[in-house]
């Protein structure tokens, strides 16, 4: 996911004390995918994460212990510093990680090389994860790896300075006319109405409000430069300019969340990740979540998701996919939910989730209306360029700035 969470760095991986044996399956080493059999060892597995806090690392050896407890197949649990990094250096010695988690935009690389074991179509409840995610997961039509959980982005206000400027519940906006009329009233010389991330993975769930989005559904075609974000960046721009609104830097702030938190910015666009970052830094902040205003095309809004991958040249693929169905299981996601706080990436959670976190339910509204972020390959920096570029916005031409995206994600795609 695209936290803005400043996170601290796990230099040393975490080992299970698990050392269990004598329950494998018996059966020796078998190269993977010889005869469409997954393999199976009686080796320990590697599981490389990348957690955002103590909770998280707590949270997964919890579940990866006892897992390995049931199963009888012994676990080397490491927390990440610097996930992706990690990653391709396994790969790059030959000795992968057997689990791991994995980005959207880290897919298509490693799809197309043939690191991945593509095993969504064998996941029992394949048919229980949201649409949209198993879309994010899926390379060249093969439903590659279970998304672990997932966030979209909504509107978080701080409901003391929202009071305090003699807004009610009523003046919650719903459009983007009322988004603008609401931030003007609300910003002062001490804060401004609404601070925001200058960056794709914020005002991208404009586009998609506009009708827009750097890719079509299918991401398989450049639609950065259509007269749809145009109009979106252009709405952000008219807000910039009236200083309505605010970039979170511009503010002296990390990112939406710290300007909220250090009372800088009325409202934010943010992840439910937000809740567990003001929580931690600024616990007497009183806020609220509601749905993002609908835009010309209706509601719309971003979504950010981790696979659990499975490496090809895993010796035990077997026990891999039993750990990955055991920690995308309804229970075990609704655990991860309350230690750390992301939404289960299966329907059939949803009411229990809803139950459990009545305050943050129009996150998990916005999986109706949220689409994802490019998975191309190369994609990643691509929307980097556009994020530099999204940082001068406020004197910026939206048509060029997205000129310049639309040749770059056509050289990738080749339309």
């Amino acid at each position: 996911m695209h936290r803005r969470i400043r996170r601290a760095a796990f230099a040393v991986a975490i080992v299970s004390t698990v050392t269990l044996t004598g329950c494998g399956s018996g059966f020796s080493d078998a190269p993977a995918g010889e005869d469409g059999q997954l393999s199976t060892g009686d080796g320990a597995l590697t599981v490389l994460y990348g957690p955002s806090g103590q909770a998280e690392i707590d949270a997964m050896t919890e579940a990866v212990d006892a897992w390995s407890k049931d199963s009888g197949t012994a676990t080397n649990l490491v927390a990440a510093s610097n996930l992706d990094q990690q990653l391709s250096q396994g790969f790059a010695a030959g000795k992968p990680a057997d689990v791991f988690y994995l980005s959207t935009d880290s897919l298509a690389g490693y799809a197309e090389n043939g690191s991945l074991l593509a095993y969504g179509d064998q996941l029992p409840n394949k048919d229980d994860f949201y649409p949209g995610l198993v879309r994010s997961f899926t390379y060249d039509g093969t439903f590659y790896c279970a998304p672990k959980d997932f966030s979209t982005l909504q509107l978080v206000i701080n409901t003391d300075l929202w009071t305090a400027a003699g807004l009610t519940d009523a003046d919650v906006p719903t459009t983007w006319d009322q988004l603008r009329t609401v931030s003007q009233r609300l910003t002062t010389p001490e804060h401004v109405g609404l601070g925001v991330s200058g960056e794709y993975a914020r005002l991208g769930a404009f586009m998609v409000q506009a009708g827009g989005n750097l890719m079509n559904a299918e991401g398989t075609e450049a639609t950065a430069d259509s007269p749809e974000n145009v109009e979106a960046l252009q709405y952000v721009k008219t807000m910039l300019e009236g200083g309505e609104a605010k970039f979170a830097k511009d503010l002296g702030a990390g990112w939406g969340g710290e300007a909220l938190g250090k009372g800088l910015a009325v409202m934010t666009i943010e992840g439910n990740w937000i809740t567990g970052a003001l929580s931690k830094d600024y616990p007497d902040v009183k806020y609220k979540v509601v749905e993002l205003p609908a835009g010309p095309a209706g509601k719309g809004t971003l979504q950010f998701s981790n696979c659990w991958g499975i490496a090809a040249d895993s010796k035990n693929q077997k026990a891999a996919l039993d750990l990955v169905e055991r920690l995308t299981s309804a229970d075990q996601q609704l655990a991860f939910s309350k230690a750390f706080g992301p939404m289960p990436s299966i329907r059939s959670a949803a009411d229990a989730w809803r139950s459990d976190n009545p305050d943050l339910v129009p996150f998990l509204d916005g999986v109706d209306y949220a689409q994802g972020v490019p998975t191309v390959k190369g994609s990643a920096d691509v929307v980097t360029d556009l994020n530099s570029k999204l940082e001068s916005l406020a004197t910026g031409d939206p048509a060029e700035i997205l000129a310049q995206t639309q040749t770059n994600l056509q050289a990738l795609t080749g339309r």
